[in-house]
């Protein structure tokens, strides 16, 4: 590899890392809380420091759950005496980022489909929220991939039920906020349930944001926010996409119960429960993209930000990114350039291979880069900032010019790859996977494409 292609790698996984960083959710917290003269101050407004919630709470009950429950418990737990502590702080989080952590119950569960530890905690949770009272706090701190984690189901309802439900609708081509509206109405945590539970006490959540668009109702299906859909959309969705039939018939008496007003709706924003409830967005994609374009203006790389929203199948993405980028070079690029993006695109699957939708995106990209005649030097660069991309232990994929070259080496035909939605491999033969590990943090996917002038 020659070293301007080294130079450019290196500067895409300092710039790529800049973007996990500013979503590290240690950090995050320890920003957003203060103890000091017996009272708690809790910060409203990443932006506005004035904004803040502060309390003589006798009693805090300290709940954290979703990938970055750990390191997220851990602040708070250093920022709030542990006299202060209703019991024992609890952080439910995926196996692959479970650490032991000094007087705090860690608890692992199954992600992204529910499992019977993760049952138990959310039980925990339930338990612990009916026990809080007047003059206590519950700070409940949320993250990514929450709502497979405390999956309660709705009396009536067993965990299979659940799993065979999001299974039918994760295969039907339904949206994350279709499942979400579904599952909401299957559950006595999502939806707002959480802070029905905890209404004695006073709540507040700090979210870090998994979401595009930072939908609070989204991020792990809203378990502390008010929910405005309803039974008989839940219904509609599973008609619509054909699986009303499918679904078992404990799940459709449930929803036809609630269709009927036998059963209560989701708090809606008029609840008594949210009187005294309050959240805190303390990281987003948004956050971490910002902290990418400075990190690569600060390595001199002119920026380009390509989309804040990025969208739709992968590989067609990456066709239109780097047609964006054979326009730039056309308009006589003279400057370093970095065009850089956020979102989460999606992979419709064919084949039997394994990766996920940013390796599927890196490899397209060099394929397509290839066919439209990318010249110079670049690199392209798609993560995951949890780590993890789809079924695998890479984050993404890193391309540059070679890459292909490298395959054509190894007799591997990287479109046959490609078709078969197999990735992983290629990237892992041309040296090309992004392992960062789990990084504790969730929000989203981060994209970067570095162009040298000819």
């Amino acid at each position: 590899m020659n070293s301007s292609f080294e130079s450019l790698r290196q500067d895409a996984l300092t710039i790529f890392q800049a973007g996990i960083t500013a979503a590290d959710p240690y950090q995050a917290v320890k920003e957003h809380l203060t103890f000091n003269a017996n009272k708690l101050e809790i910060a409203l407004d990443s932006n506005d420091p004035t904004k803040k919630r502060v309390g003589h709470w006798k009693n805090i009950h300290i709940i954290a759950f979703g990938k970055a429950a750990c390191k997220m418990a851990k602040a708070a737990t250093e920022i709030i005496p542990a006299q202060y502590w209703a019991n024992t702080p609890l952080a439910i989080t995926n196996y692959g980022n479970a650490a032991h952590l000094e007087n705090i119950e860690v608890i692992a569960a199954s992600h992204p489909l529910p499992d019977s530890a993760g049952l138990k905690a959310a039980q925990r949770i339930a338990e612990q929220l009916k026990e809080s009272k007047a003059d206590e706090l519950v700070l409940v701190l949320i993250s990514g991939g929450g709502s497979a984690l405390i999956p309660y189901p709705a009396k009536g309802l067993t965990l299979q039920d659940k799993q065979a439900s999001t299974d039918l609708l994760l295969a039907s081509g339904a949206s994350i906020n279709q499942i979400n509206t579904v599952r909401k109405h299957l559950s006595q945590l999502k939806g707002g349930h959480l802070a029905k539970l905890a209404s004695a006490a006073d709540l507040h959540a700090l979210i870090l944001s998994d979401v595009l668009g930072d939908d609070l109702g989204s991020i792990a299906s809203g378990p502390t926010v008010a929910d405005n859909s309803t039974f008989a959309e839940a219904i509609q969705i599973l008609k619509n996409n054909n699986i009303w039939s499918k679904v078992p018939i404990s799940v459709q008496q449930l929803l036809d119960k609630g269709l009927k007003g036998e059963i209560d709706e989701t708090p809606k924003a008029d609840n008594s429960c949210f009187k005294n409830a309050s959240q805190t967005l303390i990281g987003s994609n948004s956050i971490s993209l910002n902290a990418v374009q400075k990190t690569a203006e600060s390595l001199n790389y002119e920026t380009d930000i390509f989309s804040t929203n990025l969208s739709g199948e992968a590989k067609v993405v990456a066709e239109q990114l780097a047609l964006h980028c054979k326009q730039k070079q056309a308009n006589d690029l003279n400057k370093m350039t970095a065009i850089i993006a956020g979102g989460e695109t999606t992979v419709t699957l064919n084949g039997t291979g394994q990766g996920g939708r940013n390796q599927e995106m890196a490899l397209a990209f060099a394929i397509a880069a290839e066919k439209h005649g990318l010249n110079g030097s670049w690199t392209f660069l798609s993560g995951g900032t949890d780590g993890r991309d789809g079924p695998t232990d890479a984050a993404g994929g890193i391309v540059d010019p070679g890459t292909l070259t490298r395959l054509k080496n190894k007799t591997i035909n990287p479109e046959q790859k490609l078709s078969n939605n197999d990735s992983y491999s290629a990237l892992k033969k041309s040296q090309d996977l992004v392992m960062t590990g789990a990084t504790g943090t969730n929000v989203a996917d981060l994209q970067v494409l570095l162009i040298q002038p000819e």
